[in-house]
């Protein structure tokens, strides 16, 4: 029976649509349950529609705390009875109320190879230190930020005539690959916790 996944987004959806692309072309047994977003006009939302996926708008601004704010999302995700969380694009830091929810169930895309370059702009923190790599990073989220077990990396070499928008596109075309693999084994049971790392077996 495929597993539920619940993703949370922002912004346009590139890796909600990679996710729907790799479950359509049976590369990932997973269906998705429902797309929560914080933004009304997200363009993450029409992709849902258009593959048929209920979507739920929550509005970070109708709550007074982060932590009243990730319970409405956490009964969301309960309602749709969601097995695993994916965090696509979602510009919200999450409280311990989503964390403790779903612990090591909770997956997150970032544009840098952690623990490097964390936060915001991390493609434009790589080309203003001057890396020579950069890449991607699909991870366990736990309650810091950025953090928790890495689960699968993909690297991106910084070109000399690289700006961030160059530099962004091909980090996302790994971001695409990366992160509903890294889905597949997290829910083949493939993915190991141990203490703050992650191990994945063959």
């Amino acid at each position: 029976m495929s597993r539920t996944l619940g993703v949370l987004i922002s912004g346009r959806g590139s890796n909600l649509q990679a996710i729907l692309d790799a479950i359509a072309a049976g590369r990932l047994d997973a269906r998705v349950g429902i797309v929560i977003s914080n933004k009304r006009d997200a363009p993450g939302l029409k992709r849902a529609e258009a593959a048929s996926v209920p979507t739920a708008f929550v509005s970070h601004r109708d709550y007074g705390s982060r932590e009243a704010f990730d319970e409405a999302v956490v009964k969301e995700l309960r309602a749709h009875e969601v097995d695993v969380v994916c965090l696509a694009g979602f510009m919200r830091i999450l409280s311990p109320v989503l964390v403790q929810a779903f612990p090591d169930r909770i997956l997150n895309v970032h544009p840098s190879l952690l623990p490097a370059f964390v936060g915001l702009d991390a493609q434009r923190q790589a080309l203003d230190y001057g890396a020579k790599v950069s890449g991607c990073t699909v991870h366990l989220v736990d309650e810091e930020l950025d953090h928790g077990p890495i689960v699968l990396q993909a690297s991106v070499p910084v070109e000399e005539d690289d700006d961030e928008d160059t530099l962004s596109a091909r980090i996302l075309e790994q971001e695409h690959r990366l992160y509903p693999e890294a889905i597949r084994l997290l829910l083949a049971g493939r993915v190991r916790i141990a203490g703050r790392r992650a191990f994945v077996s063959p």
